[in-house]
């Protein structure tokens, strides 16, 4: 065992002698000191740990180091590689790092670190807390993530050597979900490649195996080679003047796999299984070899698409196009500059061998921009990492807004989408949009090219229905967080409300030290925390007063029938004191309106309050507010004063008209005058002679829909026509 690890010592130092060698090559300001300092300290600090392969921990630090270099990484990149794992897996801390090389090699180690000393309640919070820490280190300095990637490229190769069958299943995925598409974010499409193939072999190795032997009998049983397809593509290009390199490749079993489920599509109707590249040296000689290429063979129409003129928004920029080639072959052909080829393939981490400076404004940051936001939006981990998986899961459409700015957004988003993209506030405001010129509904899904303006005005705030037709991460936490604060104000505000009147009815006295007292049984740390969990349904009003005065008999005591005979009796027949008023608080927020009965302002109005949901406002002679007997949960409530005309509710109307040409043009025209809105309009019986239908109407009050009723009953083609 000693002489295996001191030959496992002896490789390592030449894999060292090696790497240092390239690291100073690729960077002349390497300190050669510093990185065998670092190398040093990482051997004596893991000391005898082993990897679950048997071999000493320390070839797992020199192992990112070396992917780290191969990525053409800067100095202080790879020494954080040699030491990302001391302060989570040995006694080092942090300051020691720090005091021994410096503070921004300090600061990459501290982003790498994982939370491994978080109690938190599940696996998945604490991978979702670790993702958080992540963005806020690498929102800081990118390098974090880079030297991330690496840790877990290596983690992946060696996944093998663990035993449980159920922790490489749960480190593929957390691969796929996360790292894959942060790698393809960042532009490292030759690491992304690789962690998605490792992957695919653990979570589904029959599928990969599957398409694995058909790629191979395809290639072994074809009418011809990849060498022969390249020969004849060169020849193409001489013709045209073009000497140019051209590879070939066999696209991997994952993106195969990827593309068939996305289609839909049988392993027989996908088109471009084989890719091929041309690598010129200038853009102009990119369009020329594009232009021979269409010139010789034909082209599939559609599949053009060019990243030059519009990059992806990870920088990465190629002509991409699927041709019917040589020998009647359908293939992808990629046409770059041989500095695109490199960006595509190392990504961001490309850029450092170019020497180009980085900062957070650049558009090839956008995404993590976005994650930062959705990061201030989002209180819980877990909901942060569903909204980060929106925003990176994704394909691409391109739009633009009426300065011609470029905004990049999911394949699917809709107008909302693109609101938040453009800035947050502008999504808040958002009331209608313009598509390519023309008035579109906000829900309209967004092609490639549309240009796009947002119309917004000051009034104007974030609906809870937008949930329902948005795809990016950044809207649905903006959104969410929205809500969630309007709802707390809310339920703050009713749940007040009920407890006042309750103490009132049940003639004791209110005070600040009662309720405290009842906060502290309840464990909440303030009173608006109390008034919260009171307005949501989670508490009783008369809960609240038994605990404040346990030892009282408040008020006189009811009998069963008595009490929902009070409950019920119509608030406008009592003290308007006794009635919880509901103006200004927002439907589907802390109250809604109960769909049984469709509630107006001059009806009769008690509210159910429901666990978690807050108040179902019914009119006060519904069937279910009749048979409800929970009666601690009726509320006596009322409309408020000074209702606006711009206040809208939705009356529903049941109605049979005569089955005529015009009948139902004649019906909306004779609503549409009386200044009422049709919103919903169902067809539920339909015969020779007559149409039944259920309409819902936006009205002002009761006495608006009344008057909308009372016109239809003039029409000739009514029969007969009630509320509903």
């Amino acid at each position: 065992m000693i002489k295996e690890v001191i030959l496992c010592v002896i490789a390592m130092n030449r894999q060292f002698d090696d790497l240092l060698e390239k690291v100073k090559a690729q960077d002349p300001s390497t300190d050669e000191d510093l990185v065998w300092k670092a190398y040093d300290f990482c051997m004596k600090a893991h000391g005898s740990q082993l990897r679950a392969s048997g071999d000493p921990y320390f070839t797992h630090p020199l192992a990112v180091a070396q992917i780290l270099t191969d990525l053409r990484m800067d100095h202080q990149s790879v020494i954080t590689g040699f030491l990302h794992d001391t302060v989570e897996d040995t006694l080092v801390s942090i300051e020691e790092i720090k005091e021994r090389f410096g503070e921004n090699i300090a600061n990459l180690v501290d982003g790498v670190t994982k939370l491994s000393q978080l109690e938190l309640q599940s696996e998945h919070t604490k991978q979702a807390e670790n993702f958080r820490k992540l963005v806020l280190a690498m929102s800081t300095d990118i390098r974090v993530l880079i030297i991330k990637l690496a840790d877990r490229l290596h983690n992946m190769r060696t996944l093998h050597y663990i035993t449980s069958e159920e922790k490489k299943r749960r480190i593929s995925r957390e691969t796929m979900d996360i790292y894959a598409p942060l790698a393809e974010r960042m532009g490292m499409h030759q690491l992304k490649d690789e962690l998605e193939d490792i992957a695919f072999s653990y979570l589904n190795l029959e599928a990969k195996e599957s398409l694995q032997s058909r790629l191979n009998f395809l290639y072994e049983n074809a009418d011809y080679t990849v060498e022969a397809i390249i020969e004849d593509m060169v020849l193409a290009l001489k013709e045209h003047g073009i000497e140019a390199p051209v590879n070939g490749r066999q696209k991997t079993p994952y993106s195969i796999w990827r593309k068939m489920q996305h289609k839909r599509i049988a392993f027989e109707q996908l088109s471009d299984i084989m890719a091929f590249r041309i690598t010129v040296d200038t853009i102009p000689e990119c369009y020329q070899a594009l232009g021979a290429l269409h010139n010789k063979y034909l082209v599939l129409p559609g599949r053009f698409k060019d990243y030059i003129s519009t990059p992806k928004p990870n920088g990465y920029q190629s002509l991409h196009t699927v041709l019917i080639g040589p020998f009647n072959s359908r293939i992808e052909v990629q046409i770059r500059t041989k500095k695109m080829h490199i960006i595509a393939e190392y990504g961001i981490a490309a850029h450092w061998q170019y020497k180009q400076n980085f900062s957070h404004d650049g558009k090839q940051y956008a995404w993590l921009r976005g994650l930062l936001d959705i990061l201030e939006q989002t209180s819980n981990p877990e909901e942060f990492m569903e909204h980060t998986r929106l925003e990176m899961f994704q394909d691409q459409v391109f739009c633009f807004t009426p300065k011609g700015e470029l905004i990049s957004l999911p394949s699917g988003a809709t107008s909302i989408d693109f609101a938040y993209a453009v800035h947050s506030q502008v999504g808040d405001h958002a009331t209608a949009v313009k598509i390519n010129g023309r008035l579109m509904p906000l829900r309209t899904v967004l092609n490639n090219g549309d240009q796009v303006e947002i119309i917004t005005s000051k009034t104007q705030t974030p609906s809870p229905t937008w949930e329902r037709f948005i795809v990016t991460g950044k809207a649905r936490s903006r959104i969410r967080k929205f809500v969630r604060i309007q709802q707390r104000g809310q339920f703050s505000s009713l749940g007040k409300s009920m407890i006042h009147k309750a103490f009132q009815q049940e003639h004791v006295e209110i005070t600040e030290k009662s309720l405290d007292r009842v906060a502290r049984h309840f464990k909440y740390t303030n009173l608006e925390d109390l008034y919260a969990a009171v307005g949501e349904g989670i508490h009783t009003p008369r809960e609240i007063v038994s605990i404040a005065y346990p030892d009282e008999k408040a008020g006189q005591k009811l009998s069963l029938e008595e009490e929902l005979t009070k409950k019920k009796t119509p608030s406008i027949n009592k003290d308007k004191d006794s009635a919880i008023s509901i103006k200004g608080l927002i439907s589907g927020m802390a109250v809604h309106f109960a769909g049984c009965c469709h509630p107006l302002p001059g009806d009769s109005i008690v509210g159910i309050v429901k666990t978690g949901k807050g108040v179902a406002i019914h009119t006060s002679d519904c069937d279910i507010v009749k048979s409800f007997t929970e009666v601690d949960r009726l509320l006596d409530l009322s409309w408020g004063e000074n209702l606006t005309p711009d206040d809208k509710f939705v009356g529903r109307l049941k109605a049979t008209f005569i089955n005529k040409q015009g009948a139902l043009s004649a019906f909306s025209t004779a609503i549409s005058k009386q200044n009422g809105n049709i919103v919903n309009l169902k067809i539920t019986n339909r015969t020779l002679n007559f149409w039944d239908i259920i309409i819902d109407i936006d009205v002002r009050n009761v006495e608006h829909l009344n008057v909308i009723i009372a016109r239809l009953r003039t029409l000739p083609i009514t029969n007969f026509i009630e509320r509903f």
